[in-house]
């Protein structure tokens, strides 16, 4: 079924791409969220920017096999010397480093006039790749520890303290491991990079296989530590604890904790802390497929997405997400409760000091085999 109704999308674009000069066709990996916020959103405010334009959205599926799918046809269009049938991409960090290396984008964020408005290395490298000037995030997703404040009166600031903390209180921190769900994951990494040696080298490289052989001190150190959590069923699982009030604190993905707390589901005194040296999250980036022939309305597009305007009532108010831009950007465009909601716990600058990319892919492999061998055993 989703197979026909991705044929369909792909057919609807590549009839209006012959059609139309007008037409801009942005493709986009993701949940439905991410569809439906091109079409009833971004879509009719840039229309209304440019009359005589449509916008046209498809989805590609959600997760890195979405992007998957956009590498593969703009891959196929460029061996076959066609033009794109997409004019945007919205795609992960694993599919932008390959499309950079393969050269299926175009470099544009230099000119972008949003592109100096974001300063995070995320905009740069994308897990191990140099993706500098190909890039714009739209958004950045990030883990942190959510508290319970009647019960942690002082909330560690580093996994340094977190380690001491939890000695001192046994089975009150949780965490899914790495099983279903990233926000334990991301707290494995993050722990491997604060006490398993060089943190940027596990960001950019280069590989070496023989680094995780240095881990061994910190990985035995977690299975220490795991003694005295409790392993959790999974992202939901965390917060569902946390509700119940069976842990105290446990590592949560931000937007789906506001998410929770918005709809009732978390006590409303909740709160965050992101623990230095810092925990990971990854952006999605907006990028112009190489053989687009509408290059300059595609920027223009991606600039208007970009905007502090829109990335504050799009990205931050809609669906609880970091922007993509650095977040001092957003100072006045955003009413000061929503500011406050967002930015209360973790301020723009712990953010952009301690908000991490997950490690590149070949260390990122290295430690779930490294926790499966030496620490879930």
């Amino acid at each position: 079924m989703h197979k026909h109704l991705l044929a369909a999308g792909f057919a609807a674009l590549m009839m209006t791409s012959g059609v139309s000069a007008q037409t801009l066709n942005v493709a986009t990996a993701g949940d439905q969220n991410m569809v439906d916020y091109i079409k009833d959103y971004l879509g009719p405010m840039f229309e209304k920017k440019h009359p005589g334009v449509k916008v046209v959205a498809v989805g590609t599926g959600p997760g890195d096999g979405g992007s998957q799918k956009i590498f593969e046809k703009l891959d196929a269009q460029k061996k076959s010397g066609a033009a794109s049938d997409f004019d945007v991409v919205v795609i992960h960090q694993k599919a932008a480093g390959t499309m950079v290396k393969d050269e299926l984008l175009k470099k544009y964020r230099d000119a972008l006039p949003t592109g100096q408005l974001v300063t995070r290395d995320t905009a740069t490298n994308a897990l191990g790749t140099d993706v500098s000037g190909y890039v714009m995030p739209m958004f950045h997703s990030q883990t942190a520890l959510a508290y319970n404040p009647d019960l942690v009166k002082n909330p560690p600031n580093s996994y340094a303290e977190l380690r001491e903390w939890v000695k001192q209180n046994p089975k009150q921190f949780g965490y899914n491991g790495i099983k279903g769900g990233m926000s334990g994951v991301a707290f494995v990494t993050g722990w491997v990079a604060a006490f398993g040696g060089d943190a940027a080298k596990l960001e950019k490289g280069p590989y070496d296989p023989a680094v995780k052989a240095t881990w061994d001190k910190a990985l035995a150190d977690l299975k220490e530590f795991n003694k005295n959590v409790v392993i959790t069923p999974g992202n939901a699982g965390t917060l569902d604890m946390l509700n119940r009030g069976e842990i105290a604190m446990g590592p949560v993905w931000v937007d789906m904790f506001y998410t929770w707390k918005a709809e009732g589901k978390l006590p409303p005194t909740m709160r965050l802390k992101l623990a230095a040296p810092g925990m990971p999250g990854q952006p999605m980036y907006y990028a112009i497929p190489a053989k687009t022939g509408q290059e300059k309305l595609a920027a223009e597009f991606i600039a208007l997405a970009t905007s502090p305007d829109v990335q504050a009532e799009g990205i931050v108010k809609r669906f609880n997400w970091y922007p993509g831009i650095d977040a001092k950007n957003l100072e006045g465009k955003l009413d000061q409760a929503a500011w406050n909601a967002l930015f209360a716990d973790i301020t723009p600058d712990a953010l952009a000091n301690n908000g991490k990319p997950f490690p590149i892919g070949p260390y990122f492999n290295d430690i779930l085999e490294s926790y499966e061998k030496n620490v879930a055993n």
